[in-house]
């Protein structure tokens, strides 16, 4: 399905959106790629869903990725008599391992592996930073704490230890069974919640043993310090700025942002910006103008994806905020000032023939009217090159693979086309000025730019260029054979 913009819309399912109407109608309206949220709802329930989309993509002749986001560890304190205590700032509050019922005083933190990281000085922030804890002393089982910012405290709330690289796998008991259970069922992408280290990452691509492209949030600090070893991991990356938010100061949030979009787009690694980009659209059918302007920053940070949660998942709204998203994009990506911040914040690299390729045909594209750069790839990895250079024009990824096409809706700026298995090159030309006509965007009075390897169908061979015509009869004059 093609689109009038490059940046891609991710839209999370849920009960606002989990019937085959709304799911179609939300691609129809911008969804590119659909987020399955494995913190809510059971295999049945997913699976369902799964079908759903599968069926909206068969009905559209329209690849669809779909993202499943795995919860990762939950640390919450335990339970209160009273339900929950009101807090008092300088007051001293203790949390344990006992699992009697909490008091003003104290209440249990059933996570063994927090008090062995704690220090004296941490900090310990509940209920997404709301309370704040100073650690004055701790052991094996207590954190005796001064609170530094009062409120309520109540029954199972969570907590965020800012601080420290917890002892803690980033896959729990349940994280495992739903890894297994959504690569068994075809999910394209994993998500993976609470990565401190690459090693989290590589232990869940043996689990995940390429059944699924693996998706790194970075939510912690930590993530943060060692992002290069996680991006090198990574098939692709999310700013999760809800937990980032809480766990940094705020003000470090927008800085962070823009530093990881831009190593995602020098690594050709797709990254998704995520969270509350327009939060208020769960209740009204307008944004506001902050959140716009939100969601237009990401876009002319040449983000690959931008993401609603709540918004289409349990929002009285969900086509509206997707309609929103796709309207911004289309305005943000027709300013000229985008193409300027674009192509200054672009990172030549030349360390191979494929990158020299995909230079090549984005530079022929800019000084010659060119309407379409159509490249050949098994893999993705050609497609996602392209990406990486934001050509002005739009890309189309050629692929005989399903699960490739799927995997590049997450992509800047591609339009994923089914084609055939070719042997000759000339075919595989006479198949992209097709492809460009049908999607409108080239007559056969146009020129196009190819990139394939040769021999074809083997990935990771990209190493021919040709500039040619839309209308095959001057492609088979120019060349009989």
């Amino acid at each position: 399905m093609k689109r009038e913009r490059s940046v891609k819309i991710v839209a999370t399912l849920g009960p606002a959106s989990d019937n085959y109407g709304m799911i179609r109608n939300l691609h129809e309206a911008g969804a590119d790629v659909f987020r399955l949220n494995m913190s809510h709802g059971s295999h049945e329930a997913i699976a369902e869903l799964h079908a759903i989309i599968r069926k909206v993509e068969a009905d559209l002749d329209s690849p669809i990725a779909i993202l499943a986001d795995l919860q990762g560890p939950k640390l919450r304190v335990g339970e209160f008599a009273n339900g929950s205590e009101e807090l008092e700032i300088g007051a001293g509050f203790r949390l344990d391992l006992d699992d009697t019922a909490g008091d003003l005083t104290r209440v249990t933190l059933p996570h063994p592996e927090i008090f062995e990281a704690l220090e004296v000085g941490a900090s310990l922030l509940v209920n997404d930073g709301k309370i704040r804890l100073k650690v004055n002393e701790c052991g094996a089982d207590f954190a005796d704490c001064e609170v530094v910012i009062g409120g309520t405290i109540s029954n199972r709330k969570g907590v965020n230890v800012p601080d420290v690289v917890l002892p803690l796998a980033a896959l729990s008991e349940k994280d495992l069974a739903d890894l297994e259970f959504v690569c068994e069922l075809g999910v394209d992408w994993l998500a993976l919640s609470f990565v401190q280290r690459a090693k989290d990452v590589w232990d869940a691509r043996d689990l995940v043993k390429g059944r699924a492209s693996v998706l790194s949030k970075i939510e912690k600090p930590s993530a943060v310090a060692s992002f290069e070893e996680i991006l090198d991991a990574s098939d692709g990356i999310m700013v999760a700025r809800g937990d980032l938010g809480v766990e940094l100061p705020v003000q470090n949030v927008p800085p962070i942002q823009k530093r990881l979009v831009r190593k995602c787009r020098a690594a050709a690694k797709p990254v998704i910006v995520a969270t509350q980009m327009l939060e208020s659209m769960i209740e009204s059918p307008m944004p506001t103008r902050a959140e716009v302007s939100d969601v237009a920053t990401a876009i002319y940070e040449g983000a690959d994806a931008i993401m609603l949660s709540a918004e289409s998942a349990a929002g009285d709204y969900p086509i509206e905020a997707v309609t929103t998203m796709d309207n911004v994009a289309q305005e943000v990506e027709s300013d000229p000032t985008y193409t300027e911040v674009i192509e200054s914040s672009r990172i030549a690299s030349r360390a191979s023939v494929a990158d020299g390729i995909v230079a090549a045909a984005r530079e022929i594209a800019e000084t010659t009217e060119i309407k379409a750069i159509c490249c050949f790839t098994q893999s993705g990895t050609t497609a996602l090159l392209t990406a990486r250079e934001r050509p002005r024009v739009p890309i189309i990824a050629m692929t005989s693979q399903r699960r490739t096409a799927r995997r590049l809706a997450l992509t800047w700026g591609t339009l994923c086309v089914m084609t055939d298995e070719f042997n000759r090159f000339k075919s595989a030309v006479v198949s992209s000025a097709r492809a460009a006509r049908s999607a409108g965007l080239a007559s056969k009075t146009d020129q196009i730019v190819v990139t394939a390897g040769v021999p074809f169908n083997i990935p990771g061979t990209t190493n021919i260029l040709r500039v040619a015509p839309c209308d095959e009869r001057l492609i088979y004059a120019s060349d009989p054979e």
